[in-house]
Protein backbone atom coordinates (compact mmCIF):
# COMPACT_ATOMS: atom_id res chain seq x y z
CA UNK A 1 0.00 0.00 0.00
CA UNK A 2 1.33 3.40 -0.98
CA UNK A 3 -0.11 6.84 -1.60
CA UNK A 4 2.28 8.39 -4.10
CA UNK A 5 1.77 8.41 -7.85
CA UNK A 6 4.46 6.74 -9.93
CA UNK A 7 6.56 8.82 -12.28
CA UNK A 8 4.46 7.65 -15.24
CA UNK A 9 1.21 8.43 -13.44
CA UNK A 10 2.47 11.91 -12.57
CA UNK A 11 3.26 12.54 -16.24
CA UNK A 12 -0.18 11.23 -17.26
CA UNK A 13 -1.86 13.46 -14.67
CA UNK A 14 0.05 16.53 -15.79
CA UNK A 15 -0.73 15.84 -19.46
CA UNK A 16 -4.45 15.49 -18.70
CA UNK A 17 -4.42 18.66 -16.56
CA UNK A 18 -2.71 20.65 -19.32
CA UNK A 19 -5.24 19.47 -21.89
CA UNK A 20 -8.07 20.41 -19.56
CA UNK A 21 -6.58 23.86 -18.93
CA UNK A 22 -5.79 24.54 -22.59
CA UNK A 23 -8.65 22.96 -24.52
CA UNK A 24 -11.59 22.31 -22.16
CA UNK A 25 -11.76 25.01 -19.51
CA UNK A 26 -11.67 28.01 -21.89
CA UNK A 27 -14.62 26.59 -23.86
CA UNK A 28 -16.73 24.85 -21.22
CA UNK A 29 -19.11 27.75 -20.50
CA UNK A 30 -19.81 28.32 -24.22
CA UNK A 31 -20.37 24.61 -24.86
CA UNK A 32 -22.84 24.55 -21.98
CA UNK A 33 -24.64 27.72 -23.06
CA UNK A 34 -24.85 26.81 -26.75
CA UNK A 35 -25.27 23.04 -26.23
CA UNK A 36 -22.21 22.21 -28.33
CA UNK A 37 -20.95 18.61 -28.44
CA UNK A 38 -17.18 19.16 -28.91
CA UNK A 39 -16.35 16.11 -30.99
CA UNK A 40 -13.31 17.75 -32.62
CA UNK A 41 -11.79 18.58 -29.22
CA UNK A 42 -12.47 15.06 -27.98
CA UNK A 43 -10.57 13.78 -31.01
CA UNK A 44 -7.65 15.90 -29.83
CA UNK A 45 -7.94 14.12 -26.48
CA UNK A 46 -7.92 10.82 -28.36
CA UNK A 47 -4.56 11.76 -29.85
CA UNK A 48 -3.25 11.70 -26.28
CA UNK A 49 -4.61 8.18 -25.75
CA UNK A 50 -7.71 9.17 -23.80
CA UNK A 51 -10.27 7.40 -26.04
CA UNK A 52 -9.07 3.90 -25.15
CA UNK A 53 -7.40 4.32 -21.79
CA UNK A 54 -7.76 0.67 -20.73
CA UNK A 55 -8.17 -0.84 -24.20
CA UNK A 56 -5.35 -3.08 -25.45
CA UNK A 57 -2.62 -1.49 -27.51
CA UNK A 58 -2.82 -3.82 -30.54
CA UNK A 59 -5.88 -1.85 -31.70
CA UNK A 60 -4.47 1.54 -30.72
CA UNK A 61 -5.50 1.63 -27.08
CA UNK A 62 -3.35 2.93 -24.24
CA UNK A 63 -3.46 -0.32 -22.19
CA UNK A 64 -3.40 1.61 -18.92
CA UNK A 65 -4.96 0.65 -15.58
CA UNK A 66 -8.26 1.65 -14.01
CA UNK A 67 -6.28 3.69 -11.51
CA UNK A 68 -4.64 5.58 -14.39
CA UNK A 69 -8.11 6.19 -15.82
CA UNK A 70 -9.38 7.62 -12.52
CA UNK A 71 -6.45 10.03 -12.49
CA UNK A 72 -7.16 11.10 -16.08
CA UNK A 73 -10.89 11.64 -15.61
CA UNK A 74 -10.35 13.68 -12.47
CA UNK A 75 -8.06 16.04 -14.36
CA UNK A 76 -10.20 16.26 -17.51
CA UNK A 77 -13.24 17.13 -15.40
CA UNK A 78 -11.45 20.14 -13.99
CA UNK A 79 -11.85 21.57 -17.48
CA UNK A 80 -15.35 20.37 -18.45
CA UNK A 81 -17.31 17.80 -16.46
CA UNK A 82 -19.79 16.99 -19.23
CA UNK A 83 -17.11 16.36 -21.87
CA UNK A 84 -15.00 14.23 -19.55
CA UNK A 85 -18.08 12.21 -18.60
CA UNK A 86 -18.83 11.43 -22.23
CA UNK A 87 -15.21 10.34 -22.71
CA UNK A 88 -15.84 7.91 -19.85
CA UNK A 89 -18.88 6.44 -21.63
CA UNK A 90 -16.92 6.03 -24.86
CA UNK A 91 -14.12 4.30 -22.95
CA UNK A 92 -16.62 1.95 -21.30
CA UNK A 93 -18.01 0.90 -24.68
CA UNK A 94 -14.51 0.37 -26.05
CA UNK A 95 -13.58 -1.79 -23.06
CA UNK A 96 -16.67 -3.96 -23.53
CA UNK A 97 -15.77 -4.63 -27.16
CA UNK A 98 -12.12 -5.18 -26.28
CA UNK A 99 -12.95 -7.60 -23.45
CA UNK A 100 -15.87 -9.54 -24.92
CA UNK A 101 -15.59 -9.12 -28.68
CA UNK A 102 -14.15 -11.61 -31.12
CA UNK A 103 -10.85 -10.78 -32.75
CA UNK A 104 -12.73 -9.78 -35.89
CA UNK A 105 -14.96 -7.45 -33.89
CA UNK A 106 -12.01 -5.93 -32.06
CA UNK A 107 -10.10 -5.21 -35.26
CA UNK A 108 -13.20 -3.88 -37.00
CA UNK A 109 -14.69 -1.58 -34.36
CA UNK A 110 -11.87 -0.48 -32.07
CA UNK A 111 -9.19 1.22 -34.23
CA UNK A 112 -11.54 4.04 -35.35
CA UNK A 113 -12.85 4.33 -31.80
CA UNK A 114 -9.33 4.92 -30.50
CA UNK A 115 -9.09 8.07 -32.63
CA UNK A 116 -12.76 8.93 -32.05
CA UNK A 117 -13.32 9.00 -35.79
CA UNK A 118 -16.09 6.70 -34.60
CA UNK A 119 -17.70 7.36 -31.22
CA UNK A 120 -19.87 5.04 -29.15
CA UNK A 121 -22.90 5.23 -26.87
CA UNK A 122 -23.99 2.82 -24.14
CA UNK A 123 -27.65 1.79 -24.35
CA UNK A 124 -29.08 0.08 -21.27
CA UNK A 125 -31.76 2.34 -19.74
CA UNK A 126 -35.28 2.33 -21.19
CA UNK A 127 -38.33 4.53 -20.61
CA UNK A 128 -39.74 1.82 -18.32
CA UNK A 129 -36.53 0.19 -17.08
CA UNK A 130 -34.06 2.36 -15.18
CA UNK A 131 -32.84 1.03 -11.85
CA UNK A 132 -34.56 -2.28 -12.65
CA UNK A 133 -32.38 -2.80 -15.72
CA UNK A 134 -33.04 -6.56 -15.85
CA UNK A 135 -36.67 -5.83 -16.80
CA UNK A 136 -35.75 -4.19 -20.11
CA UNK A 137 -38.17 -4.78 -23.00
CA UNK A 138 -36.16 -3.96 -26.14
CA UNK A 139 -36.20 -7.26 -28.03
CA UNK A 140 -34.07 -8.84 -30.74
CA UNK A 141 -35.50 -11.83 -32.63
CA UNK A 142 -33.15 -14.06 -34.60
CA UNK A 143 -33.88 -14.21 -38.33
CA UNK A 144 -31.19 -16.12 -40.20
CA UNK A 145 -27.91 -14.21 -40.02
CA UNK A 146 -29.59 -11.14 -38.49
CA UNK A 147 -31.49 -10.06 -35.42
CA UNK A 148 -34.60 -7.94 -35.89
CA UNK A 149 -34.47 -5.32 -33.14
CA UNK A 150 -37.45 -3.38 -31.76
CA UNK A 151 -37.75 -1.11 -28.74
CA UNK A 152 -36.41 2.12 -27.30
CA UNK A 153 -33.61 3.33 -25.04
CA UNK A 154 -33.77 6.49 -22.94
CA UNK A 155 -31.25 9.05 -21.64
CA UNK A 156 -28.61 7.98 -24.16
CA UNK A 157 -25.55 10.25 -24.17
CA UNK A 158 -24.22 11.00 -27.63
CA UNK A 159 -27.37 9.70 -29.34
CA UNK A 160 -27.76 11.00 -32.86
CA UNK A 161 -24.06 11.77 -33.18
CA UNK A 162 -22.47 8.50 -32.09
CA UNK A 163 -21.57 5.94 -34.75
CA UNK A 164 -21.93 2.77 -32.63
CA UNK A 165 -24.64 1.93 -30.10
CA UNK A 166 -23.82 -0.85 -27.62
CA UNK A 167 -27.34 -2.10 -26.96
CA UNK A 168 -28.56 -4.43 -24.25
CA UNK A 169 -31.65 -6.22 -25.55
CA UNK A 170 -33.80 -9.25 -24.81
CA UNK A 171 -33.16 -12.34 -26.90
CA UNK A 172 -34.57 -14.89 -24.47
CA UNK A 173 -36.49 -15.33 -21.23
CA UNK A 174 -37.49 -12.61 -18.79
CA UNK A 175 -34.86 -11.46 -16.32
CA UNK A 176 -31.10 -10.97 -16.62
CA UNK A 177 -30.36 -14.34 -18.27
CA UNK A 178 -32.39 -13.44 -21.35
CA UNK A 179 -30.36 -10.33 -22.24
CA UNK A 180 -27.75 -10.07 -25.00
CA UNK A 181 -25.55 -7.26 -26.34
CA UNK A 182 -25.61 -6.00 -29.93
CA UNK A 183 -23.55 -3.29 -31.61
CA UNK A 184 -25.92 -1.25 -33.77
CA UNK A 185 -24.30 0.98 -36.38
CA UNK A 186 -25.63 4.48 -37.05
CA UNK A 187 -26.71 3.92 -40.65
CA UNK A 188 -28.89 0.90 -39.77
CA UNK A 189 -32.38 1.28 -41.32
CA UNK A 190 -35.03 1.65 -38.62
CA UNK A 191 -32.69 3.39 -36.16
CA UNK A 192 -33.97 6.84 -35.16
CA UNK A 193 -33.50 9.44 -32.44
CA UNK A 194 -35.72 11.72 -30.41
CA UNK A 195 -35.17 15.42 -29.77
CA UNK A 196 -32.23 16.50 -27.64
CA UNK A 197 -33.48 16.48 -24.05
CA UNK A 198 -33.60 19.80 -22.20
CA UNK A 199 -31.44 19.07 -19.17
CA UNK A 200 -30.35 20.74 -15.95
CA UNK A 201 -26.71 20.03 -16.77
CA UNK A 202 -24.46 18.01 -19.09
CA UNK A 203 -25.46 20.40 -21.90
CA UNK A 204 -22.15 19.85 -23.69
CA UNK A 205 -23.34 16.42 -24.80
CA UNK A 206 -26.63 15.45 -26.45
CA UNK A 207 -29.09 13.15 -24.68
CA UNK A 208 -31.83 11.55 -26.73
CA UNK A 209 -34.18 8.60 -26.90
CA UNK A 210 -32.95 5.93 -29.33
CA UNK A 211 -35.68 4.00 -31.14
CA UNK A 212 -35.35 0.69 -33.01
CA UNK A 213 -38.05 -0.25 -35.51
CA UNK A 214 -37.37 -3.56 -37.26
CA UNK A 215 -33.63 -2.83 -37.28
CA UNK A 216 -31.76 -5.70 -38.88
CA UNK A 217 -28.52 -6.18 -36.97
CA UNK A 218 -26.06 -8.87 -38.11
CA UNK A 219 -25.46 -11.73 -35.70
CA UNK A 220 -21.79 -10.90 -36.30
CA UNK A 221 -22.43 -7.69 -34.27
CA UNK A 222 -23.36 -9.60 -31.10
CA UNK A 223 -20.85 -9.39 -28.25
CA UNK A 224 -20.29 -12.72 -26.46
CA UNK A 225 -22.96 -15.42 -26.37
CA UNK A 226 -26.69 -14.95 -26.16
CA UNK A 227 -27.76 -14.37 -22.57
CA UNK A 228 -24.47 -12.76 -21.55
CA UNK A 229 -25.61 -9.17 -22.05
CA UNK A 230 -26.50 -8.38 -18.46
CA UNK A 231 -23.10 -9.62 -17.29
CA UNK A 232 -21.38 -7.41 -19.86
CA UNK A 233 -23.47 -4.42 -18.85
CA UNK A 234 -22.79 -4.79 -15.13
CA UNK A 235 -19.07 -5.38 -15.63
CA UNK A 236 -18.89 -2.28 -17.80
CA UNK A 237 -20.67 -0.27 -15.12
CA UNK A 238 -18.14 -1.23 -12.43
CA UNK A 239 -15.47 0.76 -14.22
CA UNK A 240 -17.96 3.42 -15.27
CA UNK A 241 -18.80 4.03 -11.62
CA UNK A 242 -15.17 4.74 -10.79
CA UNK A 243 -14.87 7.03 -13.81
CA UNK A 244 -17.99 9.03 -13.00
CA UNK A 245 -16.87 9.32 -9.38
CA UNK A 246 -13.55 10.66 -10.66
CA UNK A 247 -15.43 13.16 -12.83
CA UNK A 248 -17.25 14.34 -9.70
CA UNK A 249 -13.95 14.63 -7.90
CA UNK A 250 -12.41 16.69 -10.69
CA UNK A 251 -15.35 19.06 -10.93
CA UNK A 252 -15.50 19.51 -7.16
CA UNK A 253 -11.74 20.02 -6.94
CA UNK A 254 -11.96 22.79 -9.50
CA UNK A 255 -14.86 24.36 -7.58
CA UNK A 256 -12.82 24.14 -4.36
CA UNK A 257 -9.83 25.89 -5.94
CA UNK A 258 -12.03 28.66 -7.35
CA UNK A 259 -13.67 29.15 -3.94
CA UNK A 260 -10.34 29.17 -2.11
CA UNK A 261 -9.07 31.93 -4.41
CA UNK A 262 -12.32 33.88 -4.05
CA UNK A 263 -12.37 33.95 -0.22
CA UNK A 264 -8.79 35.21 -0.30
CA UNK A 265 -9.83 38.36 -2.19
CA UNK A 266 -13.48 39.03 -1.33
CA UNK A 267 -13.83 41.44 1.61
CA UNK A 268 -16.75 41.87 3.99
CA UNK A 269 -16.82 43.62 7.37
CA UNK A 270 -13.42 45.10 6.62
CA UNK A 271 -11.46 41.90 5.97
CA UNK A 272 -11.16 38.99 3.59
CA UNK A 273 -13.88 36.41 4.18
CA UNK A 274 -11.16 33.74 4.17
CA UNK A 275 -10.01 35.16 7.52
CA UNK A 276 -13.28 34.23 9.18
CA UNK A 277 -13.17 30.90 10.98
CA UNK A 278 -16.49 29.79 9.47
CA UNK A 279 -14.93 30.03 5.99
CA UNK A 280 -11.73 28.30 7.09
CA UNK A 281 -13.64 25.42 8.69
CA UNK A 282 -15.79 25.04 5.59
CA UNK A 283 -12.68 24.85 3.39
CA UNK A 284 -11.08 22.38 5.80
CA UNK A 285 -14.11 20.07 5.57
CA UNK A 286 -14.22 20.40 1.80
CA UNK A 287 -10.52 19.53 1.47
CA UNK A 288 -10.98 16.51 3.75
CA UNK A 289 -13.97 15.26 1.78
CA UNK A 290 -12.14 15.60 -1.53
CA UNK A 291 -9.22 13.59 -0.20
CA UNK A 292 -11.51 10.91 1.22
CA UNK A 293 -13.27 10.63 -2.15
CA UNK A 294 -9.95 10.32 -3.95
CA UNK A 295 -8.77 7.53 -1.64
CA UNK A 296 -12.02 5.58 -2.06
CA UNK A 297 -11.86 5.90 -5.84
CA UNK A 298 -8.24 4.75 -5.91
CA UNK A 299 -9.13 1.81 -3.63
CA UNK A 300 -11.92 0.74 -5.96
CA UNK A 301 -9.74 1.16 -9.05
CA UNK A 302 -6.99 -0.94 -7.47
CA UNK A 303 -9.55 -3.64 -6.63
CA UNK A 304 -10.81 -3.70 -10.21
CA UNK A 305 -7.26 -3.87 -11.58
CA UNK A 306 -6.49 -6.74 -9.21
CA UNK A 307 -9.73 -8.58 -10.14
CA UNK A 308 -10.70 -8.58 -6.48
CA UNK A 309 -13.92 -10.61 -5.97
CA UNK A 310 -15.32 -7.71 -3.95
CA UNK A 311 -14.49 -5.12 -6.64
CA UNK A 312 -18.18 -4.46 -7.43
CA UNK A 313 -18.77 -3.52 -3.80
CA UNK A 314 -15.80 -1.17 -3.72
CA UNK A 315 -16.88 0.43 -7.00
CA UNK A 316 -20.39 0.97 -5.63
CA UNK A 317 -19.00 2.39 -2.38
CA UNK A 318 -16.66 4.77 -4.17
CA UNK A 319 -19.32 5.92 -6.64
CA UNK A 320 -21.91 6.52 -3.91
CA UNK A 321 -19.50 8.35 -1.64
CA UNK A 322 -17.66 10.41 -4.25
CA UNK A 323 -20.71 11.58 -6.19
CA UNK A 324 -22.67 12.51 -3.05
CA UNK A 325 -19.73 14.13 -1.29
CA UNK A 326 -18.31 15.99 -4.28
CA UNK A 327 -21.70 17.44 -5.18
CA UNK A 328 -21.88 18.80 -1.63
CA UNK A 329 -18.34 20.23 -1.94
CA UNK A 330 -19.23 22.02 -5.19
CA UNK A 331 -22.43 23.33 -3.63
CA UNK A 332 -20.47 24.67 -0.64
CA UNK A 333 -18.03 26.33 -3.05
CA UNK A 334 -20.99 28.08 -4.65
CA UNK A 335 -22.24 29.13 -1.20
CA UNK A 336 -18.87 30.69 -0.37
CA UNK A 337 -19.33 32.94 -3.42
CA UNK A 338 -22.66 34.22 -2.14
CA UNK A 339 -24.80 35.71 -4.90
CA UNK A 340 -21.91 35.67 -7.34
CA UNK A 341 -21.86 31.88 -7.24
CA UNK A 342 -25.35 31.90 -8.73
CA UNK A 343 -24.22 33.86 -11.79
CA UNK A 344 -22.95 32.33 -15.01
CA UNK A 345 -19.99 34.70 -14.90
CA UNK A 346 -18.47 32.16 -12.49
CA UNK A 347 -18.10 28.41 -13.18
CA UNK A 348 -19.68 27.29 -9.90
CA UNK A 349 -23.31 27.07 -11.02
CA UNK A 350 -22.34 25.04 -14.11
CA UNK A 351 -20.22 22.62 -12.09
CA UNK A 352 -23.04 22.12 -9.57
CA UNK A 353 -25.52 21.47 -12.40
CA UNK A 354 -23.18 19.05 -14.17
CA UNK A 355 -22.35 17.08 -11.01
CA UNK A 356 -25.94 16.58 -9.89
CA UNK A 357 -26.70 13.85 -12.43
CA UNK A 358 -23.74 11.76 -11.27
CA UNK A 359 -25.80 10.69 -8.25
CA UNK A 360 -28.30 9.17 -10.69
CA UNK A 361 -26.44 7.67 -13.66
CA UNK A 362 -24.30 4.52 -13.77
CA UNK A 363 -26.79 3.21 -11.21
CA UNK A 364 -28.50 5.55 -8.75
CA UNK A 365 -26.87 5.95 -5.38
CA UNK A 366 -29.82 4.11 -3.87
CA UNK A 367 -28.94 1.12 -6.06
CA UNK A 368 -25.30 1.47 -4.96
CA UNK A 369 -26.53 0.92 -1.41
CA UNK A 370 -28.37 -2.22 -2.52
CA UNK A 371 -25.16 -3.60 -4.09
CA UNK A 372 -23.15 -2.80 -0.97
CA UNK A 373 -25.75 -4.26 1.37
CA UNK A 374 -25.96 -7.51 -0.59
CA UNK A 375 -22.20 -7.93 -0.31
CA UNK A 376 -21.89 -7.11 3.39
CA UNK A 377 -24.91 -9.30 4.30
CA UNK A 378 -23.75 -12.25 2.21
Amino acid sequence: MHFNLSEDQTLIRDMARKFADDRLKPNAARWDEEKIFPVDVMREAAELGFAGIYTRDDVGGSALSRLDAAIIFEELSRGCVATAAFMSIHNMCAWMIDSWGTEEQRQRFLPPMMTMDKIASYCLTEPGAGSDAASLKTRAVRDGDDYVLNGAKAFISGAGTSDYYVVMCRTGEDGPKGISTLIVEKDTPGLSFGANEKKMGWNAQPTRIVTFEDCRVPVANRLADEGMGFTLAMNGLNGGRINIGACSLGGASEAFDVAKDYVGTRKQFGREIGQFQVSQFKLADMATELEASRLMLYRAAAALDAKDPSAAKYCAMAKRFATDTCFDVANQALQLHGGYGYLKDYPLERIVRDLRVHQILEGTNEIMRVIIAKDVMR
